[in-house]
């Protein structure tokens, strides 16, 4: 099995630009559509959906945007990524208003960002030398 890549949602083509490029500094592709009969075919979404793809060598993420998204209030569904520099990340998220929590768990401090849209992270500091 090999991992393809997770797809998630934004209101706009700004906040997933402001996440994904400007906080967790992917590339961002050149943007494409679904068109609005493959939207509501697959999703049950009578709108046209932007399509925007976010990666590095190790992630991908398909953003599609729809100006009606909302993440549920109460959100547990989420991504689990490891990332070099966890507190400078952590302070970019601060310093642009997101949501951080960070709960200690034993010896260990479990960190979990919401982006623009509400979409769930937890982040893991790359081990050292990796």
């Amino acid at each position: 099995m090999d991992f393809i890549h997770v797809g998630l949602a934004a209101s706009s083509e700004e906040n997933a630009d402001r996440f994904y490029a400007g906080i967790l500094g992917l590339e961002k592709s050149p943007p494409k559509t679904l068109d609005r009969n493959l939207a509501r075919n697959i999703f049950g979404i009578d709108d046209e959906l932007l399509i925007l793809n976010y990666r590095d060598k190790n992630v991908h993420y398909e953003i599609l945007v729809w100006t009606d998204y909302r993440a549920f209030e109460k959100q547990i569904a989420h991504t689990c990524i490891r990332i070099a520099g966890l507190k400078d990340i952590v302070d970019k998220c601060k310093k642009v208003g997101l949501k951080v929590v960070q709960v200690s768990k034993g010896a260990a401090v479990l960190t979990f960002i919401s982006d623009h849209d509400g979409n769930l992270f937890e982040l893991k500091e790359e081990p050292s030398g990796s």
